[in-house]
């Protein structure tokens, strides 16, 4: 008999977790507490995750081709993906998780519409773990409540998982991203066909940067700062709505969404037959803020490893197999998000670093290379000659922006 493995949390971490299970023959319950969530989101998506998890066209509201880059003294950059098959993905995510969810049920995991609100932990390495959950799929909103044990679990439910507070993960730091769905008139859409917009400014975001990004009918324009900032959310979206006043004239505001995104990796990922993944873990990167494939990667990852280490569930997994899952995962994207650690922490301090980093934009060489980095998820080693010449204008930028004087910011004119 084979081993039983819960997946808590239905988005793009659980079901690519209980697709990779379910495809193994492994026994799997994936555990989703809203059926219907619409997480507030960006929702872009690099080119690489369109291949590597099959995903229709159909999933993918608009491909842009075409990004700018907004300075805090409205200095516009303009970046152009040149090669005509690339594109960022923009998707709504109740479509995307709700079409990767039924992939997963369909090829054979246990789709629960339940609330897991315990995790009873075993007193040794062989007996199961117990789950207390109400089931909501009578359409109660408190649902019957219902237990059931396994003997691995892979908590994928967010920032504020409670499988991370059973297993004791400890806490991370957090931001808090606010956006807002507005149904633009038709010329307005128009502009956004295939094009997205990035702005930066301490009016914007303290911490990160705004964005204003095409869907299907709609565009998705939000902002993020970090928990300690987050009494000054609606300020920053407002200051957002400002910026962008001209190009959203006659929108009309038909959805708003609030949600916490890790800044960093929880210091336990895994305790026992307990992996964490996706934003319970904290994949989200720095910089760029990005976390749905990181979140379908890591619980990809993950899965893989467990089938691999117990044969397809053949034997009850270990701690050891699990931590397997992380020695990959660090060694394949530990410098990733080294390298988007230090872009945060230089460009992001002050509006002068935030003009530099528009001004870093401009290069074409920059561009290549964000988006080679980005569209297939690779830290792209430059030509050392192309290498020296981008390491040359970071430092002039930086210089030019006043962003090294140990003196107050003073505006770039």
């Amino acid at each position: 008999m084979g081993i039983r493995v819960a997946v808590v949390g239905g988005g793009p971490a659980g079901s690519s977790a209980a697709e990779v299970l379910a495809k193994a023959g492994i026994e799997t319950y994936l555990f989703e507490r809203k059926l219907d969530n619409a997480k507030p989101c960006g929702g872009a998506i690099p080119l690489c995750m369109v291949s590597e998890f099959d995903l229709p066209p159909e999933i993918i509201d608009r491909r842009v081709r075409k990004m700018k880059m907004i300075s805090p003294s409205n200095i516009e950059v303009d970046i152009h993906i040149e090669k005509s098959h690339e594109y960022i993905g923009m998707c709504r995510r109740e479509i995307l998780d709700g079409f990767l969810r039924d992939r997963a049920h369909k090829l054979g995991a246990n789709l629960i519409n339940g609330t897991v609100h315990k995790l009873e932990i075993p007193t040794n390495d062989t007996d199961p773990y117990t789950l207390h959950y109400a089931d909501h799929s009578n359409g109660s909103a408190t649902g019957i409540q219902k237990t059931l044990k396994v003997d691995a679990v892979i908590g994928a439910d967010g920032a504020n998982s409670r499988v991370a507070k059973a297993i004791d993960a400890g806490d991370y730091n957090y931001a808090i991203a606010f956006q807002e769905r507005i149904r633009l008139p038709e010329d307005k859409m128009a502009y956004y066909e295939d094009l997205a917009e990035m702005y930066v400014g301490n009016d914007v975001s303290t911490d990160f940067y705004a964005w204003v990004f095409p869907k299907y009918d709609h565009v998705a324009v939000g902002t993020g700062t970090m928990k300690v900032n987050q009494a000054q959310i609606k300020k920053l979206q407002a200051g957002i709505r400002a910026r962008a006043s001209r190009r959203l004239e006659g929108g009309k505001i038909i959805k708003v969404e609030a949600h916490p995104i890790p800044e960093h990796p929880r210091p336990q990922r895994v305790r026992g037959r307990v992996a964490l993944v996706g934003d319970a873990a904290g994949t989200v990167t720095k910089s760029s803020g990005e976390g749905i494939y990181f979140a379908a990667k890591s619980a990809r990852m993950c899965a893989e490893t467990l089938v691999e280490t117990t044969n397809a569930g053949a034997r009850i997994p270990t701690e050891a197999d699990l931590n397997l899952y992380l020695k990959r995962w660090d060694r394949e994207y530990g410098m990733t998000y080294k390298v988007l650690d230090i872009l945060q922490r230089v460009f992001y301090r002050t509006d002068a670093t935030r003009e530099a980093f528009v001004e870093m934009c401009a290069d074409l060489d920059v561009q290549r290379m964000t988006f080679d980095s980005y569209l297939y998820k690779t830290v792209v080693p430059a030509n050392p000659l192309v290498q020296l010449k981008i390491t040359a204008k970071t430092i002039g930028a930086l210089l030019r922006g006043n962003a090294l004087a140990p003196a107050e910011y003073r505006p770039v004119p």
